[in-house]
């Protein structure tokens, strides 16, 4: 199916941003120096305990951690149509989500957050530069704000506190 059928199946176009994959962070030595240190003491605990599960686990967490710190994120495409969104080629209708809130706390926080419908992970999409107003006003013709969430996920919260 070409881009154009795409776009006509999912109606018109409107809202577009791109924003990196992942939030790539800037860290010192002393970030990597407590980073080791950690991560050597959960690996001799791992190996004490012949917990090998754990240890393939830290290395397979450590592997994505430098992996990450020596590449570029991937732009990723985001889209507001008028039958639902649209994340880099996968697309979710309205009927398949079940509420969407924004937490705007610059500089830190600007995100879109959708809880799918099932047992489906939350979707966290940057704002990046968008206007969080206009945002709202394309999603509240569709979708139900979720007004009680008044945070980020701690999980990102920590992602952020921690730098990985």
């Amino acid at each position: 199916m070409s881009a154009e059928n795409q776009e006509k199946d999912r109606g018109n176009l409107l809202l577009n941003w791109r924003f990196p994959e992942y939030e790539k962070y800037e860290r010192g030595r002393t970030w990597y120096i407590w980073a080791g240190i950690i991560f050597g003491l959960m690996l001799i605990y791992a190996l004490y305990t012949l917990n090998f599960l754990f240890v393939v686990i830290l290395i397979l967490a450590a592997v994505t951690v430098i992996l990450r710190s020596i590449t570029e994120p991937e732009e990723v495409d985001f889209s507001i149509f008028e039958d639902g969104i649209s994340i880099e080629s996968k697309f979710y209708s309205w009927k398949d989500i079940d509420k969407f809130y924004i937490i705007y706390e610059p500089p830190e926080v600007r995100n879109l957050y959708f809880n799918p419908k099932g047992l489906r992970s939350r979707l966290s999409v940057p704002l990046m530069e968008q206007n969080p107003l206009k945002v709202r006003e394309h999603l509240l013709k569709y979708l139900v704000e979720d007004v009680e969430q008044e945070r980020e996920p701690l999980s990102e919260e920590y992602s952020r506190f921690l730098k990985i």
